[in-house]
């Protein structure tokens, strides 16, 4: 019985075709990052503030999608296609990615201000690809297991493939790529009500209605001390957004206990199903993930 899951209105069965390579490799840090809930709330989240920050970005996603009436359900569905990318197998994430694509050829406008933008022109697919990696890999250094700059630099190349089909042509290859293209697009960075209505619905608790509002309320500050100090000054974000050292702290250990926790029939556990690894391996140590793939390369060389 297969697997499907729906991410953006396409089926997605992430245990098959059996032995399917993903655009990530399991030792991957993108498989590391990307298993982990809290990495993914926190750098979601700031990576909405930092493609909001510019106005261009911000009409096509508010005129042009249902953030404004959905807007928890339209970043959870952004960030499983994410997901697709990276644990799916490539097939699945080449018609994903497509889909995503074509709708986005039609997203085509102009800003308050009078400005002419399209979804599809390059420096805003740049940003918009720039944005996600850099939310979730700081969110994930930040909150949940600290990073070398030569594991950042990986992660940022991984990525570069998946990018580019979405049409990206200047992918992040190391931090300071990011650091350089947030430097131009800064001076067209404003403040705007959405971003501040974006943070109250985060805080309200309606993503998941069961965690206490006051978890809520730290993950959207967390998001907001991630982002870099030039682009919170721009967005008027002041010291009521600041993370006290609690709140941090329960960040934290739920991101740490997470890192532990497995979860049966997610993408990354029915991708290691899919490459004949533990459903778990995601969750394993460094070590452990190497003694694994070691010995698994060694039986299929041996079966062929």
């Amino acid at each position: 019985m297969q697997k499907l899951k729906s991410y953006l209105g396409w089926k997605v069965d992430f245990t098959t075709p059996e032995g399917e390579a993903a655009y990530a490799a399991p030792d991957s840090v993108s498989w590391r990052v990307f298993k982990n809930p809290v990495a993914l709330a926190v750098g979601g989240v700031a990576a909405v503030l930092l493609e909001f920050a510019d106005a261009r970005i911000r009409s096509g996603v508010w005129d042009h999608s249902v953030f404004k009436t959905d807007p928890i359900g339209r970043s959870q569905r952004t960030g499983m296609a994410a997901m697709v990318g990276v644990y799916g197998p490539a097939s699945a994430a080449r018609r994903v990615i497509q889909g995503v694509t074509n709708m986005h050829a039609r997203v085509k406008g102009e800003t308050p201000s009078g400005e002419y933008y399209e979804a599809l022109d390059v420096d805003l697919l740049d940003w918009v690809s720039a944005t996600a990696s850099y939310g979730f890999l700081t969110a994930y250094d930040r909150f949940v297991k600290p990073l070398s700059y030569e594991e950042k630099c990986r992660f940022y190349e991984e990525g570069v493939e998946i990018a580019k089909l979405y049409g990206v042509e200047t992918p992040l290859r190391k931090p300071e790529d990011f650091d350089a293209m947030l430097a131009s697009l800064l001076p067209r960075f404003e403040a705007h009500p959405i971003n501040t209505e974006f943070l109250d619905i985060i805080k309200s608790g309606q993503a998941a209605r069961n965690v206490p509002k006051a978890l809520h309320r730290a993950l959207a500050n967390a998001s907001v001390s991630i982002l870099p100090p030039s682009v919170r000054v721009r967005l008027e974000l002041g010291r009521e957004y600041d993370l006290n050292p609690l709140s941090a702290m329960a960040i934290k250990t739920i991101g740490r206990a997470a890192e532990h926790t497995p979860v049966k029939g997610s993408p990354p556990a029915d991708a290691a199903i899919r490459l004949g690894l533990p459903w778990n391996f995601a969750w394993k140590g460094e070590r452990a993930k190497r003694h694994l793939l070691a010995s698994h390369d060694t039986a299929h060389t041996a079966a062929e």
